[in-house]
């Protein structure tokens, strides 16, 4: 089973800039991972790589072709954006507050602590250590906050937390070392600066600072000053001449004068910015009472200046004349990134503590995008019978349904008064079932996007599982706190039954696929088999030595699988009621010491077992996850793990490091958990992390709120190609790889890409496709199945043997998503099925997986060509009458 990552759903933005590329393309950190996000096509994509912990800022190149990450361990990776490629590696001596490309892309400035680092990017060059130090600039007094590039590259501004902005000429200059231009007068650190040019020229002649205190300074460029010779500082009154000055200043190192060469030295009567005079123009406040500027971005071409204010409202201005446009509010929570894309009529806000990313035009007031993750961690999800949408369900009480080829959310239900804890989509593929705490389960109608239906009980109580019959006409749930079964129908919305017999909360609840027999499972240590339409009670009972954790149905109904305490999954026989198989997982799934645990992680006993169970789609693998950071898959029939997936390497959470550093340990505790960081509560903004989520819930452990990293469950798409993941990161979506894999069943000598090429241009179509099949390469097998007439698909569906039919089935399934002859690859599906509908039947099995792959496609194309034909039935029927009227007119 070949499955690596694909997507990161649940969780749009976590923190740190968002960048704009491309004009509409939205590059966002999520967690320790980068989103990418095509806001034409509405879609959104996960880049494969991680960093080693939460992503703190994102700077992209120009021209979108490269990408820098640096996260909080000051670890920062170098991208080929286009190719999704990490290409280079550096670490930073000092946390980074700031980071940006030169407009000409060679240079990368850096705020790295107090200091200003010029770097030389890159590029495709290979070399041993590319990241080249061009420059450092050490006369802030405190952390960087912010800086930006002049037009020609040559000017850095630069805010600090010193209350200062600084001008820096990036250039080496004939007299040596400069010092920069100070802009002074603001009474709190300098969150953003900006240059301004003028109208035609691009020539810089406006600085905008602006200061947390929610203040705007504007500056004006009235020149250069008195040429003072070269550009020196003009001499203190009193100064006496030095006869050998000008001896000293030839005496200069060889490779300074290279230096000098390389950047181009200054001409005396070039104007420099840093050496002009620049005054004060206008002072302007934003008039946010008790708000404080967290995010703001300033569009060069438009003269427009977006500032984020921490109590949730944005404000667009006009400048210089500082004219509000708008002023309007988000949420109640700081917004913690805003920016332009190029045209400058899309404005990006992020708000970390929510989740949430919006994408704003501003002249038509409408939304370009408009996503919000959980505020909790996700507990539940259930994949709908095609594969197309996801549900997911948190503590946060909301459900949200989201469609996994686009990676975005379309409806958000919060009816619900307490945490969702299990989820069920029904057979119709439009009705999705969630449970909750609150004491209901609700029926949400997904065409109508509302609440259709709500069972209760006599008395409240906490629903912990799920599930519907195959028919969906009768649904059960188990509660946490009576130890109780309820029945209802689906129809009338009655409580049909209560089943009682368990002495513990009933975690587990599912249907079997093939017969009306429910099995529960349930602390007391036992699983439960009952016959709800016959009313008989408990069936049979399997009895265990520890707490049963969750059961789960092989899809074939012929097989039960079940969790225990003490870390081993049990496989039983429901029919005869032997148990068949015991897979011992306590060693497999074990992993990751928190920075709480006394002991080593080899040692402790603490989430040594599985919480979530799931089948695949044929039945012959078993996915299981638990409290830990790892997946495993096995094999059912030879009780062989097979693989085992770490589902994150970011280590700001706990949980993820199998060996603590003791270096870190001191007399107070872990060095990671002491709290000494309070600027910025000080300071009257709240720190605003999504560790402080879980700090801020009652009775929350006392490691300073870090998220432990575990798996609270996993689903296997009807299709088999994919499964997801609800941990603590988000949503993980794993698909099989798409790319060739060499798997070759019957391959000799003779089959080989040259030997299908020549049958082809033979016309021995039926001896190419046969061979592409042997040779399992996906590319050869869609060539030979084009180069096919409709006239001879008939001919070559029949003489296809039966045990390529998968590979055949998966290529059709392919070329369904994303190939234009429509017609073409329906005829070909229509004819296997009449030349194989026998064999097909008969290893229906065996081919699930690749059938639900075909259906999942044809049914997205036949949705999308319905909403097209629908909007057009009418303009097609007025053109026709129209034609016959003025054919049948006097």
């Amino acid at each position: 089973m070949n499955y690596r990552f694909q997507n990161l759903l649940g969780a749009p933005y976590r923190g740190g800039n968002a960048v704009v590329t491309k004009n509409t393309r939205l590059i966002s950190p999520v967690g320790n991972r980068i989103a990418d996000t095509d806001l034409l096509k509405s879609q959104s994509a996960t880049l494969p790589f991680q960093c080693s912990s939460d992503v703190s800022r994102l700077a992209v190149s120009p021209d979108g072709a490269f990408l820098v990450v640096v996260d909080e361990n000051r670890r920062a990776l170098f991208v080929n954006l286009p190719r999704r490629a990490v290409l280079h590696r550096i670490t930073f001596k000092h946390p980074v507050g700031a980071l940006e490309f030169s407009p000409d892309g060679r240079l990368i400035a850096v705020g790295a602590g107090k200091l200003v680092q010029i770097w030389r990017s890159p590029g495709f060059r290979k070399e041993f250590f590319p990241f080249e130090l061009v420059r450092t600039f050490a006369d802030c007094n405190d952390k960087v906050m912010s800086l930006k590039w002049s037009p020609d590259s040559s000017y850095l501004l630069v805010g600090s937390k010193d209350l200062t902005a600084r001008l820096f000429c990036v250039r080496k200059l004939k007299g040596g070392y400069t010092k920069p231009f100070l802009f002074l007068g603001h009474r709190d650190s300098v969150v953003g600066c900006f240059f301004g040019v003028e109208k035609g020229t691009d020539r810089v002649n406006r600085a905008y600072t602006i200061a947390r205190d929610s203040y705007l300074f504007s500056w004006g460029y009235s020149g250069d000053v008195e040429n003072t010779g070269g550009g020196e500082e003009p001499p203190a009154p009193g100064t006496p001449e030095r006869s050998n000055e000008r001896a000293l200043e030839v005496n200069v190192k060889k490779r300074k004068e290279l230096d000098d060469e390389e950047d181009g030295g200054v001409e005396d009567g070039e104007c420099l910015l840093h050496r002009g005079k620049w005054e004060l123009l206008r002072k302007d406040g934003f008039m946010q009472q008790q708000a404080r500027v967290t995010s703001c971005d300033y569009h060069r071409g438009l003269d427009l200046l977006v500032v984020g204010f921490s109590n949730g409202v944005f404000g667009l201005y006009q400048m210089p004349d500082f004219v509000c446009i708008h002023l309007l509010s988000i949420s109640k929570e700081k917004i913690t990134t805003a920016v332009f894309n190029e045209l400058g009529n899309w404005l990006t806000f992020g708000c970390a503590k929510l989740g949430q990313l919006l994408v704003w035009e501003w002249k038509s007031e409408s939304y370009i995008l408009k996503q919000q993750g959980h505020y909790f961690d996700v507990s539940c999800l259930a994949y709908s019978p095609d594969s197309q949408l996801l549900a997911t369900g948190a503590d946060d009480n909301k459900v949200k349904v989201w469609t996994v080829s686009s990676g975005f959310c379309f409806v958000t239900f919060s009816e619900h008064t307490n945490a969702i804890t299990a989820l069920h989509f029904m057979a119709n593929n439009h009705c999705l079932l969630s449970a909750s705490l609150d004491g209901t389960v609700r029926a949400w109608d997904l065409f109508r996007y509302r609440n259709f239906r709500t069972f209760t009980t006599p008395s409240s109580r906490q629903f912990v599982s799920l599930t519907a019959d195959q028919s969906s006409e009768v649904i059960c749930a188990g509660t946490l706190d009576s130890f109780e079964i309820f029945v209802w129908s689906m129809k009338t919305g009655r409580l049909l039954d209560i089943l009682s017999g368990h002495e513990g909360p009933v975690h587990g609840l599912m249907f079997s696929p093939t017969s009306a027999v429910l099995a529960s499972s349930s602390w007391d240590k036992t699983v439960r088999l009952w016959d709800v339409f016959e009313s008989k009670g408990a069936v049979e009972t399997f009895p265990h030595t520890h707490d049963v954790l969750t059961v789960v149905y092989r899809p074939d109904g012929k097989q039960l699988a079940c969790s225990t305490l003490d870390g081993q999954i049990h496989f039983w026989d429901p029919i005869d009621g032997l148990l068949m198989y015991t897979i011992e997982g306590r060693r497999d799934i074990a992993g990751g010491r928190l920075a709480t645990d006394r002991r080593a992680a080899a040692n402790s006993s603490s989430g040594k077992y599985f919480t979530t169970l799931c089948y695949s789609a044929d039945g012959s693998y078993i996915l299981a996850g638990g409290s830990s950071k790892f997946i495993c898959l096995y094999d059912v029939a030879e009780q062989v793990l097979l693989r085992r997936f770490q589902i994150t390497h970011n280590l700001s959470l706990d949980g993820v490091l199998d060996f603590l550093n003791s270096k870190k340990m001191t007399d107070a505790g872990p060095l990671d958990l002491i709290d000494d960081d309070d600027t910025d509560t000080e300071e009257g903004v709240d720190k605003q992390t999504r560790g402080k989520l879980g700090y801020d819930l009652p009775g929350s452990m006392p490691n300073r709120g870090r998220p432990i990293i575990r798996t609270k469950c996993l689903r296997i798409a009807p299709t088999g190609r994919s499964f997801a993941a609800a941990t603590t990161e988000g949503v993980l979506v794993y698909s099989t790889d798409e790319t060739f894999i060499f798997d070759p069943t019957d391959l000799d000598i003779d089959v080989t890409p040259e030997a299908i090429d020549a049958a082809l241009s033979e016309g021995l179509i039926k001896r190419a496709l046969i061979l592409s099949l042997r040779l399992n390469e996906d590319s050869l097998i869609k060539k030979c199945v084009f180069a096919a007439s409709p006239a001879d698909i008939p001919a070559l569906a029949s003489s296809i043997p039966s045990r390529y039919l998968q590979r055949l089935i998966d290529a059709f399934a392919g070329l369904l998503e994303n190939c234009p002859h429509l017609e073409f690859i329906l005829r070909w599906c229509q004819e296997i099925c009449k030349a194989h509908g026998q064999s097909i039947q008969q290893n229906s099995r065996t081919l699930l997986p690749a059938l639900k792959s075909l259906q999942k496609a044809i049914t997205r194309m036949h949705q999308d060509l319905a909403d097209t034909c629908a909007s057009n039935e009418y303009m097609l029927r007025y053109l026709c009458s129209a034609g016959t009227r003025q054919k049948g007119s006097p």
